[in-house]
């Protein structure tokens, strides 16, 4: 009899467990469906930032702070032998780089200063700057990476040889392709960073087409979405410049 009274008890406190449980998720459901209708009621932000709702865009604000104020130039992104390097380089979009729109025996890079004034480059103007390889793992947001060998010039270099010390000590830089179809904003400390470069090589030959010919930009404490190809246009400001990404409601930083 003893026995029986325990197994009832026990049953009881199993039933009474499992009812609780079971009140608890149903709570947490109900709390996830109260928070996704007041997210989405609430309004969205603007400019540059993207149309998504403001406590989103808030949340990814603070991320930005806390990872940019953690950062400092001379971190450096880990490197591997050019052997360890892939032979066919993955492309991760492209965006901006419609062949029957792009004259490249017309391309230069243009460079607006604070002035107002636009410095034009040709590729061979860039070639006469001491060239560096990085070979680095390439992350992209879709989920994959792959270790890649890249060769330019240092964007630090670039600023150096053209006296624009006064456009560095700006917040940010903007760059946009050609037909102006893709554009990026950054950091200023991230593009300064030693092993950001302005690349016109891949495994040693000159970048292909849909890898950006002639010029692209590699900046490995950034996810790919910020390594803008065929760069058209580099400007400066104190203000964050326009990100077709950002624009989309991703992170505006996009730091690694």
């Amino acid at each position: 009899m003893q026995e029986i009274q325990v197994d009832k008890e026990g049953a009881k406190k199993y039933k009474r467990k499992s009812l609780i449980a079971f009140l608890i998720f149903f709570i947490m459901i109900g709390a996830a469906w109260a928070g996704w209708k007041w997210l989405v009621t609430q309004p969205l932000d603007n400019g540059i930032k993207g149309g998504i709702p403001k406590p989103l865009r808030k949340v990814l604000d603070i991320n930005e702070e806390v990872y940019s104020g953690l950062y400092s130039t001379k971190h450096l992104i880990k490197e591997y032998p050019k052997s360890a390097a892939a032979k066919k380089a993955r492309v991760n979009g492209n965006l901006g780089l419609d062949e029957e729109t792009f004259d490249a025996s017309q391309w230069k890079l243009q460079i607006v200063k604070s002035s107002g004034d636009t410095l034009f480059l040709t590729l061979d103007d860039i070639k006469k700057m001491n060239k560096i390889d990085v070979v680095f793992n390439f992350k992209c947001i879709e989920g994959w990476s792959q270790i890649t060998w890249w060769s330019g010039v240092r964007f630090s270099d670039l600023i150096k040889k053209y006296g624009l010390e006064k456009e560095s000590a700006m917040k940010f830089v903007g760059m946009k392709t050609p037909d102006e179809e893709y554009y990026v904003g950054i950091d200023m400390p991230s593009i300064l960073q030693p092993q950001t470069i302005l690349c016109y090589e891949l495994n040693g030959k000159p970048l292909p087409m849909n890898q950006g010919y002639p010029l692209r930009l590699i900046i490995p404490v950034k996810y790919g979405v910020k390594h803008l190809k065929r760069i058209g246009t580099i400007d400066f400001s104190n203000t964050r410049p326009p990100d077709y990404w950002a624009e989309k409601g991703y992170d505006y930083y996009t730091g690694l």
